[in-house]
């Protein structure tokens, strides 16, 4: 693993299957860190082609023919951007040492603290013009970005030829693990959407996960998790298996993209407070677990426990955000994911959906149900897929033709499994729906209908963006693109470009609209009282004392929050200029907060 010291504090975090699919490719020359998701092997594939012939790089096609296709693809494509990446730093670092234009505006690139950065602009004062002198400190301290990867756990379909259904490795998540341990990286799997046992297991197959003589790993594992108990338990559980998490990655449960995990009423803040006071119990915990397992199975035992990186992200959007978060929580990296959908350097969107996030206000970003995996899921109205979904549903033909399978996760109607955003799937459960319509009135019929309608095929849509972008040929229905920005989104209203976000994040520019946003805490406090307000409407008809119960747990969590924030103004100087705003919201909201009833069952009448 590269030593030298990272040059960012802040990372690209993964989006969809195709917003940062080639993303290292674009920033990882200038250091910066960023996701790529590694479950859809078909746009891996395609997008493998495309920057083989870009570079004028060899290609060979791996068709669905060959055994192991999907981890093959995903070890190629991998590798590819490895190439490329590596060398598109060595060329960089020579326009550095040539081009004073270029050190300057890399530095004006690089975080204000920055060791690096004072050393680089010391020879810019100073009119140092030896390029040996130059070209060492650059090669002594610069590095590129990490080229890290993403596998959703929940996305393990079992796999057929025909109906024989092939053996556990080939599950998706599986097979895009093995792709990602057999690649040339030197970098991180991110695993987010929880815990899959089988999948944490698959892990053990893979020497490059154990730690080397040298007490190094040449491929490192990242926890995407909500909370401090979340990260114990999945911790220990990979710990007991001699593998080591370097760093668990904190999430907002409702202020981000993608899938939306919501806590149980906990605010990010004390979340993280949690992590900065118990992260020597973390670390203890798991090299304890991590020894035993590594005597039993014979291998090289690390006597200090190994790096244990605490990164955040979710809905950040200002430099004095971004330092909070940094120095009050003491955490090693702040990921900025949505913002970064208005930068064309850095994403893959296309140019009617990048207009589309432009021109969209805070009411045009919100949760939706249209995942097939039931989970809230953020979107934005007025995409293409939407369109495409209604015009088909209005003409009776609902559903997706179901090209991919990735969320074929239902096992209702057989092993196989079905999506339920596909045809299929809405076309037996319609039936079911129209076989009792005559018992439900007019209102209870097009609620349950729309239920099974309104789910969208992600993983045409989440991918689609890349091939607009790259004028790709799209095959067979017309899906649309999906996107799934945070609602942070709805601030930054332009196209902006890479040098112009980065100095954005460290406070040197702003790229944000004119309008007025609320502070990141205050943000995700008003997202979890309308969850709250919405789960009380959900369950306010027919409750039962287990959903009483989580409710009055969530209204006393979401308060204990707000009280940690209110004593965390009252005691520190953050947010100096807006702190009297912040203050006055916290109170408004905990006192709208102990207003909201929570429903108790209501005893059945006897008949």
């Amino acid at each position: 693993m590269n030593a030298k010291k990272q040059l960012h504090n802040f990372h690209i975090p993964v989006m969809g299957l195709a917003y940062t699919i080639d993303s290292p490719i674009r920033v990882a020359q200038y250091g910066i860190s960023s996701v790529v998701s590694i479950i859809d092997d078909d746009l891996i594939e395609r997008m493998n082609a495309f920057y083989s012939e870009k570079f004028k790089m060899p290609y060979q096609e791996i068709t669905e023919k060959i055994h192991d296709y999907r981890a093959e693809r995903v070890t190629s494509y991998l590798n590819l951007m490895d190439t490329i990446v590596k060398d598109k730093f060595e060329k960089f670092k020579v326009e550095l040492t040539e081009s004073k234009q270029a050190l300057e505006n890399y530095i004006a690139m690089l975080p204000n603290k920055s060791e690096i950065k004072k050393g680089l602009q010391h020879f810019i004062d100073e009119g140092i013009t030896f390029k040996d002198t130059i070209k060492k400190y650059i090669e002594e301290n610069l590095s590129p970005g990490e080229i890290d990867v993403n596998i959703m756990t929940k996305v393990d379909k079992d796999n057929f030829i025909k109906d024989e259904q092939l053996p556990v490795e080939f599950n998706d998540a599986h097979a895009s693990l093995r792709g990602f341990a057999n690649s040339n990286l030197s970098s991180s799997v991110v695993l987010s959407a929880g815990m899959n046992p089988r999948l944490y297991a698959y892990f053990e197959n893979f020497p490059v996960f154990y730690p080397d003589a040298n007490n190094k790993l040449q491929k490192k594992i990242i926890l995407k998790v909500s909370d401090f108990r979340s990260a114990m338990i999945q911790g220990n559980f990979l710990a007991k298996k001699g593998l080591w998490v370097s760093e668990y990655r904190i999430e907002s449960g409702l202020n981000c993209g993608g899938h939306a995990f919501a806590t149980d009423g906990y605010l990010l803040g004390p979340i993280l407070e949690e992590f900065k006071q118990k992260k020597e119990q973390l670390i203890q915990s798991a090299h304890e677990l991590m020894v035993k397992s590594l005597e039993i199975k014979g291998l090289h035992i690390p006597e200090t426990p190994l790096e244990l990186k605490i990164t955040v992200q979710g809905g950040v959007g200002t430099a004095e955000e971004h330092d909070f978060l940094l120095e009050h929580y003491q955490v090693d990296s702040v990921g900025w994911g949505s913002p970064f959908l208005l930068v064309p350097e850095a994403t893959s969107v296309d140019a009617e959906t990048r207009a589309l996030l432009e021109k969209a206000k805070e009411d045009d970003f919100y949760l939706s149900h249209i995942s097939p995996l039931g989970i809230p899921f953020n979107a934005v109205k007025g995409t293409t897929n939407e369109f495409f979904k209604q015009k088909r549903i209005q003409e009776e033909k609902a559903g997706s033709s179901c090209p991919k399978k990735f969320l074929a996760l239902s096992k209702e109607y057989g092993p196989k499994g079905m999506c339920p955003a596909s045809k299929s799937y809405q076309d037996l459960k319609l039936e079911e729906l129209n076989a009792v319509k005559d018992s439900l009135t007019a209102e209870a019929f097009d609620r349950r209908k729309n239920s099974i309608t309104e789910k969208s095929c992600l993983c045409v849509g989440l991918a689609n963006a890349s091939y607009l972008e790259n004028n790709l040929k799209i095959k067979g229905q017309q899906q649309g693109v999906v996107i799934c920005p945070g609602p942070n989104l709805a601030y930054f209203d332009k196209e902006v470009s890479l040098s112009d976000m980065v100095k954005h994040i460290y406070g040197n520019a702003s790229v944000l609209g004119n309008k007025e946003r609320p502070n990141v805490i205050i943000n995700e406090l008003k997202m979890y009282m309308d969850y709250l307000k919405n789960e009380i409407n959900e369950f306010s008809e027919q409750i039962t004392v287990a959903q009483t119960k989580k409710l009055k747990a969530f209204k006393t969590n979401l308060n204990e929050g707000i009280e940690y924030y209110q004593s965390l103004m009252a005691s520190n100087n953050w947010f100096e200029k807006s702190r009297q705003n912040i203050e006055k919201q916290l109170k408004q909201y905990k006192d709208e907060l102990l207003e909201l009833c929570i429903p108790e069952q209501i005893p059945a009448i006897a008949v």
